[in-house]
């Protein structure tokens, strides 16, 4: 039996000022006005025939099938597009409107395929469902003339893109895969082209889905009611038997799935309609990357090995996790209680974080836990807890859409967060301005029916000065909103940082030549931003890697209160966070001097709270950064390391300095699914679980606990959670849970955001953004609604200081780095998937002039180098870039991106400054040195791998 679909309202929701009654089939319904006759019918259980409409589109009225009968009026309208007025009388059944939708049946199928038993969409198919719903027994119409069917028959599938099949014979010309594509994901790459017969969907410019500009995000797949649209895995597999409600593993913007199962194998992932973060849309990774859970490359064995040079030996669990226990106790012997530490991370669930904090903390002795959170979003901890008192953003992504200028600084959301930037293109195509300040030229400043009023593209390292310069425009010609400040904020403070932005120093005119920015553009920015109503800034990696991300987040927030701009639906400062459970991993504890909640370790009433929940005394003292734990191994006094999910030795900077820090170590635990960067230099592998996996939670960018659900069992037979449990066990600390949901119940006691939080709270709401506890029972989407968490606001005076990276002769160009849309941070999981079909290399972007000087020319070989090192990529000429700074992905390993990257970071929370190294560029014909040694340090390492296979390792593992 397939699964049924979502309930599907046939048109959107609507709220309007006045509600109407109106009856219907001799039921009274109150609606508000403006809702269509189909919705209001829906509210009372009436479910009129449709085929065009679905309840995330715009009525389209174009099927004809949905008509209904309104008393005293001729003719019969279209329930999707007729809207409700006060005293209508409708009916939806009659013997005329059974007779008229049969005869409009009849016609869609006698030019369709009737080969419904064999159809990949048989038991899930609207067209077959709806010719059951009319009571359509008999065709009386047959094929000899010209039809759309023969027309599209002789065209070949269009089977070009990896993951679904586009069949023109099976469409009905119902629109829904074209406006899904321009409503929904905003991308506007399907059209209908030709009249009558001649009608047919078409892909950009009558070009193959891969060719066109279609970013696969699967709304047109989703919106098909036929089998013209439909996902290779359901062909190949066919229709499911049940479904699983889940949260994405990919980026921060943490949508809900249901994971259709067949069996134990997924089938495909199908966008929640009840997700909150999603509202039902998807991106490429989370709809369709999944496969990389059930990859060849998958370890499932743990394994051990003495010194990375040996042959890994496969193991028992019992015997991996007793090593592991071994080795660390023997190295705090030697060494001391300092000299083992931990790393979380940011994809795996709030549970399996908050317990390897604990391990750390509790079994270990010390403080040495840091997570790779770090090195993205520390500085937005920092700088939002000095100025807002909350170390998170402020709204719900759905806040977008009341925004009346939305200012993106330092993201891409089209790429990063996809389904938040379709929510956004939904907003600005609505009529809402936008703002871009990004040294590069991102999609969202043109685009399809969206473009910026402002690009403000600055220098990369100059962000203080331009946040500073867009305060002395609010400050000098009186755009602060005077009401706010003096309600809401500080008034010494406030002074302070209102005299020293209104300073000449501060202006646009004296920062035009830091930044590069014209005066005039940075002054209308300043002045749409604080004019035009509700202003909404949004910011990701491009504001926190820099020497002064935490001084640039604390500038941002400064902005957001001098315009009043905090506090309602439509304001807000709001951090774009990259991986999945980035939120999550810092609300759990994972920095060496806060413990959940963030709250520091030197407080004595938080710790006597720990202390008497764990058993054991915490160090009051602070422990090692991950950059601390790199120089103490060095320096011989850090010699063991548990690393949970994460890759330290791609993802972090100068990864020479990280690869001979990993080689200083005695022992080196890696726990992830695949044979990671890191763990080839590791002592002990143990086996992970994907998120289809376990069970938890994540907390995505706008404070949303979702619950992630076990889909199938782990490969490996324990959830990451169960060995951390069995490493503190062996470790002698026992720790007792059954279930992660008694892991959420620990964190609730001790956590004063997460108090109200529960599994069974969770399963009701769906989701909740905490804060949750009595006084919000639900959580709180909004922040900040009547004061701020500290009381009154607090101004910081931001002061710009350039940064260490400076250009010169020797390293003329500036590189930055991002990401993009079909890969996902280091790409261990998405170059497992189809994915790499439209990324398969980071490349270098450099603009023309800078490729002419130095004789470069489209896919050449560039050797690129900067203080820290050299790496080779292959050349994209574009001017995406402007002259003088060059960027790349960092996606791919042997690109050796972050082999150039340097040590600088933030000055308060050591977040490393990725996006600002001073390089050279030069055609070059052969790899560096560097890479070299990779390929062949890889090489070896991947032939010290058991050649048993998966059948040797699930042997093993089941004992």
């Amino acid at each position: 039996m397939s699964l049924p679909r979502d309930i599907d309202y046939g048109t959107p929701a609507r709220t309007g000022e006045r509600n109407v009654t109106l009856t219907i089939d001799g039921l009274a319904v109150r609606v508000p006005e403006g809702t269509s006759i189909m919705r209001a019918a829906q509210e009372i259980g009436i479910a009129i025939p449709k085929l065009c409409a679905t309840d995330s589109l715009e009525a389209f009225g174009s099927c004809r099938l949905c008509l209904v009968e309104i008393e005293g009026r001729r003719g019969y309208p279209a329930s999707c597009t007729s809207l409700v007025e006060d005293g209508l009388v409708v009916r939806t059944e009659s013997a005329r409107l059974a007779e008229l939708r049969r005869g409009v049946m009849e016609l869609y199928i006698s030019d369709h395929p009737l080969d419904c038993l064999t159809c990949s969409a048989n038991g899930n198919c609207e067209l077959q469902d709806m010719a059951g719903v009319v009571g359509l027994r008999e065709v009386r119409y047959g094929m000899d003339g010209a039809n759309h069917f023969d027309a599209e028959s002789a065209r070949p599938q269009d089977v070009s893109n990896p993951y679904f099949v586009f069949d023109g014979a099976k469409c009905i010309l119902c629109s829904r895969c074209v406006r899904a594509c321009e409503e929904v994901q905003g991308t506007y790459a399907l059209t209908i082209s030709g009249r009558g017969f001649e009608s047919r969907v078409m892909a950009g410019a009558d070009q193959s889905f891969m060719d066109s500009e279609c970013v696969s995000c699967g709304a047109c797949v989703q919106a098909c009611p036929t089998a013209t649209l439909m996902e290779k895995s359901l062909i190949e597999r066919g229709q499911a038997e049940r479904s699983v409600i889940t949260t994405c593993a990919y980026c921060g913007v943490g949508c809900g799935f249901k994971a259709e199962v067949k069996g134990t194998d997924v089938v495909r992932m199908m966008p929640w309609k009840e997700g909150r973060a999603n509202d039902g849309h998807a991106c490429v990774k989370g709809r369709f990357a999944w496969a990389y859970a059930t990859h060849a490359d998958r370890i499932t064995t743990p394994m051990i090995r003495r010194r990375i040079e040996d042959p890994w030996e496969p193991v028992s669990w019992d015997e991996a996790i007793g090593h592991a226990a071994s080795e660390f106790r023997r190295i705090q012997a030697r060494y001391g209680r300092g000299a083992i530490g931990g790393i979380t991370s940011s994809r795996c669930t709030n549970e399996e974080t908050y317990l390897v904090q604990k391990l750390v903390r509790a079994a270990f002795g010390n403080n040495n836990v840091d997570t790779c959170a770090r090195v993205c979003h520390s500085p937005t901890g920092y700088g939002l807890k000095q100025t807002l008192g909350e170390s998170a953003g402020t709204q719900t992504f759905d806040s977008v859409m009341a925004a009346d200028v939305v200012m993106v600084i330092g993201a891409n959301p089209t790429d990063g967060h996809p389904v938040f930037a379709s929510r956004l293109k939904r907003r600005l195509r609505q009529g809402a301005r936008l703002i871009v300040v990004d040294p590069r030229r991102i999609d969202l400043v043109k685009s399809p029916h969206v473009a910026a009023d402002f690009h403000l593209k600055l220098r990369p390292g100059t962000n203080v000065s331009v946040i500073n310069a867009l305060a002395h425009v609010v400050v000098t010609e009186g755009l602060v909103d005077d009401a706010f400040i003096a309600e809401r904020c500080e008034e010494s403070s406030f002074k302070a940082w209102r005299d020293f932005m209104a300073l000449p120093e501060q202006s646009p005119e004296a920062s035009a030549e830091v930044t590069g920015i014209p005066a005039e553009e940075m002054r209308g920015a300043a002045r749409l931003f604080a004019k035009a109503g509700n202003g909404a800034i949004y910011y990701g990696l491009g504001v926190t890697e820099h020497s002064q991300g935490s001084t640039m987040v604390m500038g941002i927030a400064n902005l957001a209160m001098a315009t009043g701009n905090v506090g309602r639906l439509g304001v807000g400062v709001n951090p774009l966070r990259g991986q999945n459970n980035v939120q999550g991993s810092c609300d759990m504890g994972s920095f060496p001097h806060e413990l959940p909640g963030y709250r520091h370790v030197s407080d004595a009433a938080t710790r006597a709270l720990f202390d008497d929940a764990w058993g054991v005394a915490i160090d009051p003292e602070p422990g090692l950064r991950i950059p601390n734990m790199f120089e103490a191994a060095l320096d011989g006094s850090f010699k063991g390391l548990y690393c949970q999910g994460e890759d330290i030795v791609q993802s972090d900077p100068n990864t020479q300095h990280v690869q001979a820090a990993m080689s200083a170590l005695e022992c080196l635990v890696v726990q992830d699914i695949f044979l990671n960067e890191t763990a080839k230099f590791a002592h002990v592998f143990l086996p992970g679980a994907s998120f289809l996996e376990k069970d938890g939670t994540f907390t995505n960018a706008e404070r949303r606990i979702s619950r992630v659900r076990k889909v199938m069992a782990p490969l490996s037979g324990l959830a990451d959670w169960e060995a951390t449990l069995a490493l503190s066990q062996a470790l002698g600390y026992p720790m007792d849970y059954a279930h992660p949901s008694e892991i959420m119940d620990e964190i609730a006691r001790l956590t004063p955001t997460f108090q109200g939080v529960s599994y069974a709270r969770l399963d009701t709401l769906g989701s909740i953004q905490w804060p949750c506890n009595d006084a919000s029972p639900e959580g709180t989407p909004i922040m900040h609604l009547d004061a701020f968490v500290r009381g009154k606001g607090r101004f910081i005076i931001t002061r710009y200081v350039p940064t260490d990276e400076r250009v010169n002769q020797r390293f003329p160009l500036l590189l930055t780095t991002g990401r993009i849309l079909s890969q996902y941070n280091v790409g261990a999981q998405t170059r497992r998937t189809a994915n790499v079909l439209w990324h398969d290399e980071d490349r270098l972007e450099i603009h023309p002039h800078d490729a002419e000087e130095r004789g470069i020319r489209e896919d050449d070989w560039v050797g690129v180098g900067s203080r820290a090192g050299e790496t080779v990529l292959r050349a994209t000429i574009t001017e995406r870039v402007q002259p003088g700074v060059v960027y790349t992905t960092f996606h791919f390993p042997e690109s050796g991106a972050n082999v150039i990257t340097t040590d600088n970071s933030d000055w308060a929370t050591n977040c490393p400054e990725y996006k600002v190294t001073a390089v050279q560029a030069v055609r070059v014909d052969h790899p560096s040195e560097w890479q070299e040694r990779f390929q062949r340090f890889s090489k070896r390492q991947l032939d010290l791998l058991p050649k048993e296979g998966e059948q040797a390792s699930a042997e093993i593992a089941s004992g």
